[in-house]
């Protein structure tokens, strides 16, 4: 278990300053959600913790150490476009194993791991449908063994009726695994469900952060308070169990 720290973190394109001095930490071993309509700076974020976008000021940090590498992983939004469509989803597992590993034997593990079929190794991801997709990308970055995942928007791209499977699966993996996580989305509900802590992110900056039970019961931004009465009517549908 490792700890992820956003140390007064900006981020500027041009003249727009898409984050904005934001410190931020992912304890050892939780999941911390962070939760902001798009366009409020927060897969921006998420993008400089493995290095996809460089920070203009500040730094992000593992157990104090500048160097990440393999340390985080990311699992994206769009399981149709994160994966290569010319290459097996054994082969896509397999890429990002350390040397020295029995991929063969890692990829039916980390397919297990994930609810799927080891003997769908050889499919392309054609053949599998986006909640299998998913699965697949989670797979691909545990492949990496790291102590830190950021999952960006990952259940955003699926149907409501898959949603709750996959949000199991990630509940699951995390506590087993003793991972640590940024769980990014603008779905209040999906949040709740799955963090120990909560980040209201909004114009590029953090204004509310803390135990997920008291950002939900006691909100004290007024901001985080206009999420929370548009949750109900706009996640009605999401079920999990």
């Amino acid at each position: 278990m490792s700890e992820l720290f956003f140390d007064r973190v900006s981020v500027r394109y041009g003249h727009h300053l898409a984050v904005d001095d934001v410190s931020l930490v992912v304890p050892h071993g939780q999941v911390v959600g962070l939760v902001g309509e798009s366009g409020s700076g927060k897969s921006t974020l998420a993008a400089t913790a493995v290095g996809l976008v460089p920070v203009t000021s500040g730094q992000v940090l593992v157990d104090g150490e500048r160097d990440r590498r393999r340390r985080v992983q990311m699992v994206f939004q769009d399981p149709y476009s994160s994966l290569d469509p010319r290459m097996s989803i054994g082969g896509s597992i397999a890429e990002g194993m350390p040397r020295g590993v029995d991929k063969k034997a890692e990829v039916a593990r980390l397919l297990e791991l994930v609810n799927l079929d080891p003997g769908r190794a050889s499919s392309l991801p054609a053949r599998l449908s986006g909640g299998q997709r998913q699965r697949v990308a989670l797979a691909r970055a545990l492949a990496g063994r790291p102590e830190v995942v950021i999952a960006d928007e990952i259940t955003s791209a699926l149907d409501v009726s898959v949603q709750g499977a996959v949000l199991n699966l990630v509940r699951d993996l995390q506590r087993r695994l003793g991972l640590s996580m940024l769980f990014i989305s603008h779905n209040l509900a999906v949040v709740r469900y799955v963090s120990d802590r909560i980040a209201v992110m909004k114009d590029g900056r953090i204004v509310e952060e803390g135990p997920a039970a008291r950002v939900l019961a006691e909100p004290g931004h007024e901001y985080t308070r206009e999420l929370l009465a548009a949750a109900p009517r706009r996640h009605a549908r999401l079920e999990v169990s």
